[in-house]
């Protein structure tokens, strides 16, 4: 069992139950959720010890974001309480030619107002094997992109391995600010996780034009990978690709670099989506398990493609698997039949 750190906001998610419009219901279903909150639950679900670093108000809204991540073996230790309000997100589930659609209503909360003193990072990094945050994180404000540099720091002085799921969010930043933020953050990343607008958005990085016309063909991926790994030094560079055939029909793999060898995974065709908000969380855990835990790269990355491919099976952020649920799919099992 290792030890992994997460830091970000976990935000309440208010959803119309089924494929409802927001217009039409009177009530809506509470669900939490939030991009290193859902990879924290992944890494507990498959056996780890998972803390989860955010800031939270002293209220009982504050208090049952806290007891949502207990649920599911999330060591809640080191989340200051404090500030005035829990991030919401609004989330409207799409299908078949209609998309989902977020809205959100995080401005001024806990952690976005977060202060240093709030947290002690060489505390939280002690004898920690793994820390991970998104480019969600520093994108909610410039004293949240303030703690990712510490705890990245913090992570360093204590030989913790570093990934990032670059995750760029335009309605959260612009591109130009994404990447003088997140450009110099990249010194401490070991595993570099994100799509191709990702690394275009977030980092600079055009991809090929091969690519861009929707040409998967994995030399075109493995050209940003090199590029990205030459200037940044990453161990690790990482990308899912979805093929998106409508909101309840995608196909779904990865590919996986280590400067040497390129890997590509099987593909998972994904028919129907239950829910996929969460989907690129639940690959960033199952890529912590599957690098902390198994022999090559290869294994690593069709662990978390299976997982992730799982996830969008499930309502909510949450991917609640279990290792030999992934496993079972990885090896080849993917007819549903009921297990009994």
């Amino acid at each position: 069992m290792s030890k992994i750190v997460t830091l970000g906001e976990i935000m309440l998610r208010l959803s119309p139950a089924g494929c409802a419009r927001f217009v039409q219901v009177d009530n809506f279903n509470v669900i939490w959720g939030g991009g290193e909150a859902n990879v924290a639950v992944s890494c507990a679900n498959y056996g780890h010890e998972a803390t989860f670093v955010t800031k939270l108000p002293k209220h009982e809204i504050g208090q049952a974001a806290v007891n949502a991540l207990r649920r599911y073996g999330v060591n809640t230790d080191h989340i200051a309480r404090g500030g005035d309000r829990v991030g919401i997100y609004y989330c409207e589930t799409g299908a078949s030619m209609r998309p989902s659609k977020v809205i959100y209503d995080r401005a001024h909360s806990a952690i976005s107002e977060a202060n240093p003193e709030d947290f002690d990072f060489d505390a939280i990094m002690k004898g920690a094997d793994w820390f991970h945050w998104s480019g969600i994180t520093p994108a909610i404000s410039d004293k949240a992109a303030e703690l990712t540099r510490l705890a990245c720091e913090a992570a360093k002085r204590h030989g913790v391995t570093v990934s990032v799921d670059l995750n760029f969010r335009k309605k959260l930043w612009t591109s130009e600010k994404a990447q003088s933020v997140m450009r110099p953050l990249m010194k401490y990343v070991d595993v570099c996780i994100g799509n191709e607008e990702d690394a275009e958005l977030c980092l600079g990085f055009k991809p090929d034009s091969d690519v861009e016309s929707g040409n998967t063909d994995a030399e075109g991926y493995k050209g940003i990978f090199k590029a990205m790994m030459e200037e940044f030094g990453f161990k690790y560079v990482v990308s899912t690709l979805r093929e998106s055939f409508s909101a309840t029909h995608n196909g779904w793999k990865g590919m996986i670099f280590n400067g040497k060898d390129f890997y590509v995974s099987k593909r998972y065709d994904i028919n129907p989506i239950i829910d996929r908000v969460g989907g690129g969380d639940s690959f960033s855990g199952g890529l912590i398990h599957g690098l902390l835990t198994m022999p090559s790269q290869d294994e690593a990355l069709e662990f978390a493609v299976a997982a992730s491919a799982l996830k969008q099976t499930i309502p909510g952020d949450f991917n609640l698997v279990s290792v030999e649920e992934v496993q079972a799919l990885a090896g080849g099992n993917a007819n549903g039949r009921v297990q009994r």
